[in-house]
């Protein structure tokens, strides 16, 4: 099951000894699944069943374990972590310079960015690449959680904080104890509304940019309410194609060094969720201070 999440083209792993070309897979299809469909006699399993082969074998422990997933996704997330502490302490705001933290925060979003997508489109993880994304979404996340404490009140941020980590455990639980199942119609599903989500973001912003105020009004109010919910649930099922991508590496043997790519995924995954949890916040606590 080819992953999902902001960068939506990102591919899934592939095999030890397989051509990067080789996992070129549909999208939304296993690049590890098996003819489960001809054993069964049910297409339909083959979206879920397991691969009736043991894991690949590789000389000196190569193949892909979770505690390299854990263990890489903890050191990327830590420099996540690190780099928002430091922005949000070397680069304090107030509301009188908050048009420069703004510059600052959409310099270093678009840096992000653009390193999110080269690593997108390399044939193979680059440990070097994920953390420098890493460390440039920090200091992003930190000064709009700097902004946003300013603004709102320093509380938005441990609720966000909370929430994330909530939604996260959430979503493992419940892929865990198989109440969320992953398949073609789920991967279709959450990548169409992916598409329409950022799409609309994408609207809101020019009208924004052009019209003044909050554009189409996505952002505040009511509206942006049910848009903030909206897109913490895509967040959560990001979560789970992600899941559904790291079990199916490491039961069918990817090569120990695409522990990176999961750990870039569930970084942007995490940083989606907590975006969309600080916007959420933010409308809720600027509602109450307004009443």
């Amino acid at each position: 099951m080819k992953s999902s999440n902001p960068v939506f083209s990102r591919r899934a792993f592939h095999r030890t000894g397989q051509t990067p070309h080789a996992d070129d897979s549909p999208v939304g299809t296993n690049p590890y699944a098996q003819d489960t469909a001809g054993r069964s006699g049910n297409a339909h399993d083959a979206d879920t069943a397991p691969d009736a082969r043991p894991a690949a074998q590789h000389p000196g422990g190569t193949a892909m374990t979770i505690d390299d997933v854990v263990a890489r996704t903890a050191t990327t997330l830590a420099t996540v972590v690190l780099c928002a502490v430091l922005a949000w302490v070397l680069l304090p705001v107030d509301e009188a310079g908050l048009s420069r933290s703004y510059g600052i925060a959409v310099g270093a979003g678009l840096l992000a960015f653009g390193l999110s997508l080269a690593q997108t489109f390399k044939a193979r993880p680059v440990p070097a690449l994920i953390l420098a994304y890493a460390a440039f979404e920090g200091v992003f996340l930190g000064v709009i959680s700097s902004v946003t404490s300013t603004c709102i009140g320093s509380g938005v941020v441990i609720q966000t904080v909370l929430g994330t980590m909530a939604v996260f455990a959430g979503v493992l639980i419940a892929y865990r104890m198989r109440w969320i199942r992953v398949t073609r119609r789920f991967y279709g599903f959450v990548t169409a509304a992916a598409i329409g989500f950022v799409l609309l973001n994408a609207a809101n912003l020019l009208f924004s940019a052009f019209g003044g105020g909050d554009g189409l009004g996505l952002r505040s109010g009511g509206l942006g309410l049910v848009f903030g919910v909206v897109g913490i649930l895509l967040g959560a099922c990001f979560l789970a194609l992600d899941f559904k991508q790291v079990e199916d590496g490491i039961a069918h043997g990817a090569p120990r060094e695409e522990s990176w790519l999961a750990a870039f995924g569930l970084t942007l995954t995490l940083v989606w969720i907590y975006v969309e949890a600080l916007q959420l916040f933010s409308v809720l606590n600027g509602s109450d201070r307004s009443a």
